[in-house]
């Protein structure tokens, strides 16, 4: 029941938790959709507006409607890392929640306790009662849970979950390697004295029966024969994919791999960058259009700009 000014009061009925176009309970601090069962006016009629206002509540439109399940970020006391996009159905209680949160945190149910904050960073509440759903607290798309873990030999306490460096690692002297016999070392210099030339792959090549071909080396002018019949502002096409583009750069590339390079700018933001490869700038594109890559992996013609609208019905 609810009072409003005036003396006028109303009986409502809970019928669900209001997730867009809530309504603001006149003496509560919660959303909720409800439903008027008695307006009492001391003149003894109904208004237009609440009838209105009624209406609207139980029309079964998109936006009035409740939505079972929000996506909250959770942040943990003894934690760096920090979990994005939780999405919690709003009828899980507290203590399913805090299950599902010890799966990701490591915290035990009985040591966890959870608070809400807004997506400012303002706290809203304490999530105390175990037997609450979710929903109870009127929590919002945004909003973040906050674990704090009271146990002081928790899992996650100290770094335990995190900080690779406080985990023992085994250790090896050279002299102690050096003496065993079952090692990739070992096996490494029987091969080389049997065939000077050995590799990894040689050996795998050789398993397979196939016939092992050294890769070509790759000189100063790696590629450049192929270099040479491309120029900036060709168009071109990528191969796999068929990515189409305009030709932005030719020439070596000092953070990459000697020999020749070709920049693209693809006409769809199928790119890595915008033309700066390891800090130094080769071209200019937008961000996302932009790739580099050896020239032997596009070729150069007619290519125009496809229509992404040509194929759109073919296949209805």
């Amino acid at each position: 029941m609810c009072t409003r000014s005036g003396g006028n009061s109303v009986e409502v009925r809970i019928v669900g938790f209001a997730r867009s176009n809530p309504l603001l309970c006149c003496s509560c601090k919660y959303y909720f959709v409800f439903e008027f069962s008695v307006w009492r006016y001391r003149e003894g009629n109904m208004s237009e507006a609440l009838n209105a206002l009624k209406d609207f509540v139980r029309q079964p439109t998109g936006q009035n409607q409740a939505d079972d399940t929000v996506v909250l970020h959770v942040t943990h006391s003894n934690l760096k890392q920090r979990f994005i996009e939780i999405r919690v159905d709003l009828h899980t209680t507290i203590e399913r929640l805090k299950e599902r949160l010890r799966d990701r945190s490591g915290t035990a149910v009985e040591s966890m306790r959870l608070q809400l904050y807004d997506e400012d960073n303002n706290k809203i509440c304490d999530l105390l009662e175990d037997f609450r759903p979710l929903g109870y607290y009127s929590p919002f798309d945004g909003y973040r849970i906050h674990i704090t873990d009271i146990n002081p030999t928790s899992l996650s306490a100290g770094g335990w979950l995190e900080d690779t460096s406080l985990v023992e690692k085994y250790n090896i002297s050279e002299d102690a390697y050096n003496k065993r016999e079952d090692t990739y070392r070992k096996y490494r210099e029987r091969k080389l004295a049997e065939d000077p030339t050995w590799t990894f792959a040689k050996e795998i090549a050789m398993r397979k029966g196939e016939t092992y071909v050294p890769p070509q080396q790759v000189t100063d002018d790696y590629m450049g024969d192929i270099a040479a019949n491309i120029k900036v502002g060709d168009r071109c096409e990528v191969d796999p994919g068929g990515k189409r583009g305009e030709v932005k750069f030719v020439g070596k590339v000092e953070v990459l791999a000697a020999g020749y390079w070709v920049g693209v700018q693809y006409d769809e933001p199928v790119g890595k960058h915008d033309g700066v490869v390891k800090g130094k700038r080769y071209f200019t594109c937008p961000p996302g259009h932009g790739s580099i890559l050896r020239p032997d992996k596009l070729k150069v013609g007619d290519f125009p700009e496809r229509d992404p609208f040509d194929d759109e019905f073919e296949e209805i």
